[in-house]
């Protein structure tokens, strides 16, 4: 069943390089809709609530991983199949990849008005004010972190506990994405979502940055760099996971990170990661391939983790 389960892992990394997100019934535009209509009845401004509303949309979710899991024990190919589908569900390189480069080629042009309209693509930072400099700055960021969301961390915890763990990941990084933010509104009622996800990303965050360390040279990057602005500067970041390969992206790119961001919730001053130059266009580029080698190499560790909890 290891192999079953590290040959899914593998197929199904294969099939979002390939063919990217669904396009239409993606089953994560679904988990959405349902969370939105579950926050309208039972929002509070209070942690109780929050914790049942995150309790009950995971909890589901783990559930229906732990059913599909079941039904492929005793049949490899199934299970191997299930696994596959899955992962393709989950993640998200392909279109992270793809978002990423397409800022990085408007900026490239000088087409700052068209960057601005794509930056909500990869994150929720509002993107009115900033200028050339800052659009790259908010897309390397993005691209460094969302590679450990959408593509380390479920890979991680579909090899530590197949489909369950591949299904239940997304859905707390999903509610995370949704009122995990510090607003008046969801600074209460989002707290759990918020706390979970931090909590899920603690060991994918940091392999992220270990291989990004590795992936360095491979974009003409620097493993020193990665690997001192790792160790130096995380720790300052108010997330305890997003500064770490933040952090490992600014080092191995020899740029700085950081500084002054403007959410629509309001305005966060975060810590300087790195010591290098302001990104440009060109970094975003290379930010992507990174992202794609740390990608590459997540899927060969998983398949190894798959195979080896097997024996």
């Amino acid at each position: 069943m290891s192999a079953a389960r590290a040959i899914g892992l593998l197929l199904g990394v294969a099939a979002d390089g390939a063919l990217g997100d669904p396009r239409r019934g993606h089953p994560v535009a679904g988990f959405g809709k349902v969370s939105q209509r579950l926050e309208r009845a039972l929002y509070r401004d209070h942690k109780l609530p929050g914790a049942v509303y995150t309790a009950v949309l995971a909890g589901a979710t783990v559930l229906v991983g732990v059913a599909v899991e079941r039904a492929g024990r005793r049949r490899p190919v199934l299970q191997a199949l299930s696994t596959a589908a899955a992962t393709w569900a989950v993640l998200g390189g392909r279109s992270l990849a793809v978002e990423g480069a397409a800022i990085g080629r408007e900026l490239d042009a000088g087409s700052v008005d068209a960057a601005r309209r794509r930056l909500p693509n990869l994150c929720g930072r509002d993107p009115a004010a900033l200028d050339q400099t800052a659009l790259a700055r908010a897309a390397v960021e993005s691209v460094a972190e969302n590679t450990s969301d959408a593509v380390v961390a479920p890979l991680l915890w579909g090899a530590v506990a197949g489909v369950p763990g591949l299904l239940g990941y997304r859905a707390v990084n999903t509610l995370d994405a949704m009122v995990g933010y510090r607003s008046p509104r969801y600074r209460r009622f989002g707290w759990a979502s918020a706390r979970l996800d931090d909590l899920v990303n603690l060991a994918p965050a940091r392999l992220a940055a270990a291989l990004t360390v590795l992936a360095a040279p491979v974009v003409g990057g620097s493993s020193r760099g990665a690997w001192s602005a790792w160790r130096r500067d995380a720790a300052a970041h108010p997330s305890p996971n997003a500064g770490q390969v933040e952090a490992a992206f600014a080092g191995a790119l020899e740029i700085r990170l950081g500084g002054r961001t403007v959410y629509e919730h309001g305005v966060e001053e975060r810590p300087v990661l790195g010591d290098g130059r302001m990104p440009d266009s060109g970094h975003v580029t290379r930010a992507v391939e990174l992202s794609r080698v740390v990608g590459g190499l997540t899927a060969a560790v998983a398949a190894l983790l798959a195979l080896f909890r097997g024996v």
